[in-house]
């Protein structure tokens, strides 16, 4: 029967506990986090891939028409390193943008920049980054009346680039409201949603596929900022709301999606958005994803345990943004070049159509101009809800460097601030780097490999449960930025998994008491040869 649910009992589901527990209570985030974690036997936990169930990489919705976005609109020409290092405050103006604009932003976010043909089909790639080339990660419209679109709530498909109109009308109130007044939204002509269909990537990866949510949200988002950057269009990333509102405004399904962000696009001061219509249930038929569902109540205990119920839980949340973590004195640093002069001139869209995830690494070092203008370019600050200042961050990078020119091979930490390097040991560390990401050679052969890691605790302090979902997100961003310095400045980057608590012992006690988020190794590509070469 497809469609059918079925349940799993292995290292891919872990225990239900009480969904109601609350945001406060962080033994959800810990307990999830901790059973999530990646070990030598978790890995050799036998969890095979069910092909002929493998899910259905897009929501195509029945029996309803889409509407097809223009494809002619006026480029992005900024560079690259203009588009990720302009400040949010020089965007402080008015923007209301048309669907030719808004067209190319969601391109640039989620659409098919590559098909491979194969036996059988067509892999569709997208401008973003996504674990298991999965794409669980849509993308919806919630606007007033903007040139070319009428007010709506609206789903992006990237399979025929077109919006399917889920509603007729303005229902911007409703996401003002569910943000408890959040200024952006309440001032932005459109807000995009970004909402995770948590099987489409837990098919492969079990509950650990929650953490993947706000990972591969991140990349997508890394692209979605730097584009409206690069338009001259204000964006935030809003990450606190009520779940339900939003959820029942587009219609989601229990249980099998969830909403990861808000981003208001453009500004119009002063806006008045009036009532919203009433929101009645959609009842819109989908596609089945797969003969049959496996269930991860993981996913769905953590997520409703770090969901919040009424916009007054929202404000308190926002007074409680933790200030900024000032940087650690150190007995010496290296100190890096700014600017990335001399890198070349890709611009942004010219960056995200050649963007790929590097398969395979050269043992060539990167330079240290590169590897400068990848943390820096990188860690610039993100415009959002659960930063106190543009510059902030709840993650901090450590490096094994296996090849750079100008630098000694060794584990180091980045200093943010100071934009420069401590070294905490020197050595070659290629075998110990393969191992941490989980013993594959992609993290052995790269130049550089960047770990985010964050004081959990301290995150959970200030945020609750729903820190969990905000520092798994700013690493997302945090690594996609990279990836966007790495194709852009000519090398390469791939976003990888590892073996949490061997990260933290390897980085000894500058790491302790933190957790790991993500990692994304850099360096150059081997270079494939042409068919015909020896």
């Amino acid at each position: 029967m497809r469609g059918a649910l079925i349940y799993s009992r292995s290292f891919f589901e872990l225990p239900l506990t009480k969904a109601s527990m609350g945001n406060r209570d962080v033994s959800a985030a810990w307990e999830y986090h901790n059973a999530t974690k990646h070990t030598y036997w978790s890995v050799r936990g036998g969890h095979g891939l069910d092909w002929p169930n493998q899910p259905l990489p897009f929501k195509i919705y029945k029996d309803v028409e889409s509407r097809p976005l223009p494809r002619d609109g006026s480029p992005i020409t900024v560079g690259l390193l203009e588009a990720l290092g302009t400040p949010p405050s020089s965007l402080d103006n008015q923007s209301v943008p048309d669907v030719g604009l808004l067209a190319r932003i969601l391109y640039f976010s989620a659409g098919i920049t590559k098909r491979m043909p194969y036996t059988g089909g067509e892999i569709f790639f997208r401008a973003a980054a996504c674990t298991g080339a999965l794409y669980h990660i849509d993308l919806y419209l919630v606007c007033g009346d903007l040139p070319g679109l009428d007010a709506g709530v609206y789903h992006f498909g990237p399979h025929d680039f077109g919006l399917v109109q889920l509603r007729k009308g303005d229902y911007r109130r409703a996401l003002v409201e569910a943000s408890g007044e959040e200024p952006a939204v309440a001032e932005a002509p459109v807000t995009v949603v970004l909402a995770d269909t948590h099987w489409r990537n837990a098919w492969k990866y079990g509950a650990r596929a929650y953490r993947h949510a706000f990972w591969d949200s991140g990349t997508l988002l890394a692209n979605m900022l730097a584009a409206a950057s690069g338009a001259g269009v204000p964006a935030r990333v809003v990450t606190s709301f009520v779940d339900g509102e939003v959820h029942r405004l587009l219609g989601l399904e229990a249980e099998k999606e969830s909403v990861i962000a808000l981003v208001p696009l453009g500004r119009v001061p002063g806006q008045v958005v009036g009532e919203t219509p009433s929101i009645e249930p959609l009842n819109l038929s989908t596609e089945p994803l797969s003969p049959k569902m496996i269930e991860y109540p993981a996913i769905y205990d953590l997520h409703g345990s770090s969901s919040f119920e009424t916009a007054e839980e929202v404000r308190n949340l926002r007074d409680g943004t933790p200030e900024r973590e000032s940087s650690e004195e150190a007995a010496e640093l290296i100190r890096l070049p700014r600017g990335g002069e001399g890198l070349g001139d890709r611009t942004l869209e010219d960056t995200i159509v050649r963007r790929g995830s590097t398969r395979a690494f050269a043992h060539e070092p990167i330079t240290l101009e590169q590897l400068s203008a990848a943390l820096d370019y990188a860690t610039r600050g993100i415009h959002a809800d659960f930063l106190p200042s543009y510059g902030s961050s709840l993650n901090r990078l450590f490096l094994i460097v296996n090849a750079v020119e100008g630098l000694a091979p060794g584990a180091y930490l980045y200093h943010r601030e100071r934009h420069a390097l401590e070294m905490l040991k020197e050595g070659d560390f290629r075998r110990e780097a393969g191992y941490l990401g989980l013993e594959q050679n992609i993290p052995a052969d790269a130049s550089v490999n960047v770990y985010m890691l964050t004081d959990l605790n301290r995150v959970l302090a200030a945020f609750g449960n729903r820190g969990y979902r905000m520092a798994e997100l700013e690493s997302g961003i945090i690594g996609g930025r990279l990836y966007l310095v790495a194709y852009g400045t000519g090398f390469g980057a791939s976003g990888l998994t590892f073996y949490d608590d061997e990260v933290i012992e390897f980085f000894g006690p500058r790491a302790e008491g933190l957790s790991v988020m993500f990692l994304v190794a850099l360096g150059r590509s081997v270079k494939r040869k042409k068919a015909g070469q020896a």
